[in-house]
């Protein structure tokens, strides 16, 4: 077959016609030095504060120092594989991690990345680690409860929906317990908790997944890993990844509990990373935006308007003390950025109250706009009450005569005080709490001796159960407790003190 040489002109004129010269520009720097998880760069002089920059063998790092000539980055992982003249390349894309509903009982590290043998992660949405918190038009007040399950927060210093409030106190107080107890709570309430662990052992990480998968907790968590033997980058930026993982199910209309857990931990791994890239220390060598490093991050939980969807992020920092000094750096800064703190009691802890809550020194800033009305209705007499007692108990010490009078306030106040106990993953609905609360500040509980409420609050509750469903049911649809469930309240106790002293302690009736 013969070949026009006018077909092969034709063809070249169209192949010409039809090429385009695509130029692509990639700014590429030179590893000048690096050691301890920091690279020292040269050549990237359009860099940005945060971009990601890319190294030989697909590993990647953060441009955290701009300086004159160079660019210091912190490396995501190990760098034992960088070595000086690596070229390195700009993304001209900053950290972000992958979030929606597909990450809803998944374990991931702060990239992202699940960490729990489930395959890979399925969702097609990013977001950026660091993103600008909600204005103040963009909010609403803090007004819908949050119900931790516990007896002494909900009662005393109530949690509202969008509300950041601080967990403090000594190691081993049981901080990491109300975080969990909290979330277990969450159960069928439309709640998608997220659980930050920052530089915690592995051990306790996997203690805390085992018990959310337990108490059937999964469903509804994300949890985010950054171990203690991970480089102090994942620790950073850990927080940051849940906190976007929470934000894009917060702009989506939904409800969501964040714990960091915790950000001591995470000041900590900052200081690190500031000091190596040679950052000038201050006080107690922490850099100077160290107060920048959690305000950004904690100002993002909110409760948004309508119009954005009227979704929530709350946010319980965890903040450790040293022998409970809460007047230290870290704590005082997070204390002015929080909307209150739950302060942990070592002493109490060891006395056996637990949860170990010093009820004295934790406020709650939103208060009784978080609270249902029925448990207005017994937690301002609860706080009072207990507040004398502390005062009669600290007197009565000195004091070896006391009038009648003092020693019911005492007694009361002593019931109270062991009513408040609460065993570790048992949250307490919100209408049993008002119930037995109510009893322990009307007097109902004068005659049971103080090594009885617990078990005269078991039975009781199961008495209540199977006789008198109607008062717990009328709790929880009305939110308050009006003449006709106190009428049904007090028919009760009157059936069941009388059951309680006759059948089941038979050596109490003696003794009174």
């Amino acid at each position: 077959m013969a070949i026009r040489p006018e077909e092969i002109s034709d063809l070249l004129k169209k192949e010409i016609e039809e090429y385009e010269s695509v130029l692509e520009e990639v700014e590429i720097g030179t590893v000048i030095q690096v050691g301890d998880n920091i690279a020292r760069i040269y050549g990237l002089k359009n860099a940005r504060a945060g971009e990601l920059l890319e190294f030989p063998g697909d590993i990647y790092g953060i441009a955290f120092n701009l300086e004159e000539d160079n660019v210091v980055a912190v490396i995501l992982g190990s760098d034992r594989e960088i070595k000086e003249g690596d070229q390195v390349k700009r993304t001209g894309k900053i950290v972000q991690v992958p979030v929606g509903d597909g990450l809803i009982g998944r374990v991931i590290d702060p990239l992202g990345r699940p960490l729990d043998g489930k395959g890979p992660i399925a969702s097609t949405k990013f977001r950026p680690v660091e993103s600008l918190a909600p204005g103040v038009v963009d909010r609403q007040p803090v007004k819908t409860p949050l119900q931790t399950g516990l007896k002494a927060i909900d009662a005393m210093i109530p949690i509202g929906r969008g509300q950041r409030e601080l967990i403090i106190g000594d190691r081993q107080t049981g901080k990491t317990a109300i975080a969990l107890d909290t979330i277990l709570n969450q159960k069928d309430q439309n709640v998608i908790c997220i659980y930050v662990a920052i530089g915690q052992k592995t051990s306790t990480v996997a203690s805390v997944i085992d018990t959310l998968n337990r108490y059937d907790s999964m469903k509804y968590s994300v949890v985010v890993v950054a171990s203690a033997n991970d480089p102090p980058t994942y620790l950073y930026l850990a927080p940051y990844c849940g906190c976007a993982v929470g934000e894009e199910f917060m702009y989506n209309g939904k409800d969501v509990l964040i714990v960091y857990d915790d950000l001591s931990k995470h000041a900590k791994a900052y200081r690190e990373l500031s000091l190596l890239v040679r950052r000038p220390p201050g006080r107690e060598a922490y850099p100077g935006d160290v107060f920048y490093l959690h305000s950004r991050l904690l100002e993002r939980g909110a409760k948004l308007n309508n119009q954005l969807g009227g979704g929530s992020m709350t946010s319980l920092p965890i903040i450790e003390t040293q022998a409970g000094d809460v007047s230290a750096y870290i704590p005082t800064n997070v204390i002015s950025i929080t909307d209150g703190q739950i302060y942990l009691d070592t002493a109490l802890f060891y006395q056996g109250f637990r949860p170990a809550v010093d009820v004295g020194l934790s406020v709650s800033r939103v208060g009784g706009a978080a609270q249902t009305k029925a448990m207005k209705q017994v937690a301002g007499l609860l706080r009072l009450t207990l507040a004398q007692y502390r005062d009669l108990a600290a007197f009565s010490k000195f004091a070896s005569d006391l009038d009648k009078t003092t020693q019911d306030q005492l007694a009361q106040g002593e019931r109270l005080m062991e009513l408040l106990k609460q065993n570790q993953f048992e949250p307490m609905p919100l209408e049993k709490q008002v119930v037995i609360l109510y009893l322990g500040i009307s007097g109902h509980l004068k005659e049971i001796p103080v090594s009885d409420i617990r078990k005269f609050e078991k039975e009781f509750f199961r008495f209540v159960d199977s006789s008198h469903p109607e008062i717990l049911s009328g709790i929880r649809e009305k939110k308050q407790m009006d003449d006709t469930i106190l009428k049904q309240m007090e028919t009760a106790i009157k059936e069941f003190n009388q059951f309680f002293l006759d059948e089941l302690s038979p050596a109490l009736k003696k003794t009174t």
